[in-house]
C-alpha cells in the first residue's frame, strides 16, 4: 500500500479523500488542512463518506511530511496563491513524494511551462527524489486524452472543439466565480480570467499539448471572448444573489491555428442562470457537461455528464479530475523520478476497483 496525504479538504479535497480511500493500492496516511477549526476531525467526515477513516485532520505541515509519504494529493487552490502552491508542492517533492495536482495551469504543459514555475520543481526533484503530475478536468482530460482519444476514430480531421457548457450556480467557490470569472460584478468590470493572455496561459498548454501529440506545428495561439448582461435578478443556493444588468454568462474561445485557420479549439460557455444567453449552446440537462466535437469525417460528437454529491454537477467534474490524478499515482511511484505531463502519463482502467466499496 503506498501512503498517500490529501493536503486540502476544499471542493477537490473532499473527493480526493473519497478517491484515496477507494483506491486497493493507495492507504490514506495523513490529510492537512489550513482551517484550524478542521484540525481533530476525522477524514470520514470532512469528505462527507458518513463514515470514519481513523484518520484526524492536521494543520501541522511539517510534522506530516516528516513521515515522508510516499504520494501526496495537492488539493489546495492555487487559482490565487500560486507562489505558495508551488512552494508546497516543491517541499513535498523534496521529501521524495509523489505529487499529483491540478492547482498549477502553467504546468499541465510543463515543457512549455515559464522557467520561474519548471526550474524551482525540477530542483525539488533532483534534490528529493519525488515526482510532479498536474492535470485536472478542463484543463485536464476534457482536452487532452479524452479528445485525443476520439480523434482517432476519424478519417478526416478538420477541428477538434472542446466545450466546457456549465451553470456555475452550484459552484461553491464564490471568489473564483464572481471575481476570476466576473459573473454579478458590473459589464465594466475586467475578469481575470478574461484579461489579455490569461485564457491562454491556462489553456494554451492543452492546445500545445493537443498539437504535439497530432503532430502539427502551430502557427500561433489566438483568444477570442463575449459577455452578456442578466436581465433580471437571479438568486443561488451557494452563492446568493445575482443583480440584474450585471454579467450573467461568459463565451471564450482559446484557438490553436493550423494553416492559418482554427484547428484545436477550447471553448468555455459559462453561465450563472439558464435563462442568460440562450442562443449560445446548452448542455443536454441545462446544468453542465464537458464535450468533445470533431469536425470531419465521420463528424463525431462525445458528451460526458459528471454528477457527485447529491448530483451536484461542479462536483462531479472535480471528482473526476482527482479520479485521473489519483489514479496515476501507483503508475507514477514505479516510473522515474521527474516533471509529467498527460500525454507521459495513461489513463488506466479502474483496475481492482470494479464493484469495490471501500471498507
Amino acid at each position: 500500500m503506498i501512503p498517500t496525504v490529501v493536503w486540502g479538504t476544499g471542493n477537490v479535497g473532499r473527493a480526493a479523500i473519497r478517491a484515496v480511500a477507494a483506491h486497493p493500492a493507495l492507504a490514506l496516511s495523513a490529510v492537512l488542512v489550513h482551517n484550524p477549526a478542521k484540525s481533530g476531525r476525522d477524514a470520514g467526515e470532512l469528505a462527507g463518506l458518513g463514515h470514519p477513516l481513523g484518520v484526524a485532520a492536521s494543520v501541522d505541515i511539517t510534522a506530516v511530511l516528516a513521515e515522508r509519504p510516499r504520494a501526496v494529493v495537492y488539493a489546495a487552490s492555487g487559482d490565487i496563491r500560486p507562489d505558495d502552491a508551488l512552494a508546497d508542492i516543491g517541499r513535498a517533492i523534496r521529501t521524495g513524494a509523489v505529487v499529483v495536482t491540478p492547482s498549477l495551469y502553467p504546468l499541465y504543459d510543463q515543457r512549455n511551462a515559464p522557467p520561474e514555475l519548471r526550474d524551482p520543481v525540477l530542483a525539488a526533484v533532483a534534490e528529493g527524489g519525488g515526482s510532479l503530475f498536474v492535470s485536472g478536468v478542463d484543463p485536464g482530460w476534457g482536452n487532452d486524452v479524452l479528445p485525443l482519444l476520439v480523434s482517432g476514430l476519424g478519417t478526416e480531421v478538420d477541428v477538434i472543439r472542446c466545450q466546457e457548457i456549465f451553470d456555475y450556480s452550484t459552484y461553491e467557490q464564490e471568489d473564483s466565480v464572481r471575481h476570476l470569472i466576473g459573473m454579478g460584478h458590473p459589464m465594466d468590470y475586467q475578469p481575470l480570467m478574461l484579461a489579455e493572455s490569461v485564457p491562454t496561459m491556462v489553456w494554451g498548454g492543452q492546445i500545445r499539448l493537443m498539437a504535439r501529440a497530432l503532430g502539427v506545428e502551430l502557427d500561433e495561439i489566438r483568444e477570442t471572448s463575449d459577455r452578456r448582461v442578466l436581465e433580471a435578478t437571479v438568486s443561488t443556493r451557494t452563492m446568493g444573489e445575482f443583480a440584474a444588468g450585471t454579467q450573467g454568462a461568459v463565451r471564450f474561445e482559446v484557438q490553436g491555428i493550423v494553416g492559418g485557420e482554427p484547428r484545436i479549439v477550447i471553448e468555455h460557455i459559462t453561465r450563472i442562470h439558464a435563462s442568460c444567453a440562450p442562443d449560445w449552446p446548452s448542455p443536454p440537462d441545462g446544468v453542465g457537461a464537458h464535450r468533445v466535437v470533431i469536425e470531419g469525417r465521420p463528424r463525431i460528437e462525445v458528451t460526458v455528464e459528471a454528477s457527485d454529491e447529491g448530483e451536484n454537477r461542479s462536483a462531479g467534474g472535480n471528482a473526476t479530475a482527482v479520479g485521473r490524478l489519483v489514479s496515476a499515482i501507483d503508475w507514477l511511484v514505479e516510473a522515474e523520478p521527474g516533471l509529467y505531463d498527460a500525454l507521459d502519463v495513461p489513463l488506466r482502467p479502474a483496475v481492482g476497483r470494479l464493484g469495490r466499496r471501500p471498507a
